[in-house]
């Protein structure tokens, strides 16, 4: 193979690369449709505030991810929960507590912490779901 060669075979698999990439972020409303985008149902779990796993719920604006759900604890202490997939294109969120909302950073969507839609591309609201703390067991359920 001459260089010539090489470089076109190169640039014929960036290419193809390039493509599939952006087909993988396309627009389009499938994920919608198929309801991909939505929370999981059932929910149905508790979490031990004692176990080091799930220490980052004893603080303020900590959360974690747990059975397709972020927990979150609010800045002003609360518990929450939402589905752990944007509505917009079922990227994973991140919670952040600083700023009381959930975020994608995917695409820069925006959710408030009672999981409504605070800034697009998203239009659906986030799945909530209830928490009850006794002691310290946190369940999260439907």
């Amino acid at each position: 193979m001459d260089r010539k060669e090489f470089l076109a075979s190169i640039g014929l698999s960036a290419a193809s690369f390039a493509i599939l990439s952006c087909v993988g972020c396309s627009k389009s409303s499938d994920n919608l449709s198929s309801g991909t985008a939505n929370g999981p149902t059932g929910v149905n779990f508790t979490l031990d505030l004692s176990s080091s796993a799930n220490a980052a719920l004893l603080t303020n604006g900590g959360y974690l991810v747990s059975n397709g759900v972020i927990v979150a604890r609010t800045t002003a202490g609360a518990y929450i929960a939402v589905q752990q997939s944007c509505t917009h294109e079922n990227y994973g969120l991140v919670y952040q507590g600083s700023n009381n909302r959930f975020y994608c950073n995917n695409h820069g969507a925006t959710f408030s912490n009672s999981g409504a839609v605070t800034n697009g591309p998203a239009n659906r609201p986030l799945t909530t779901y209830n928490t009850t703390l006794t002691g310290t067991s946190l369940k999260v359920y439907s």
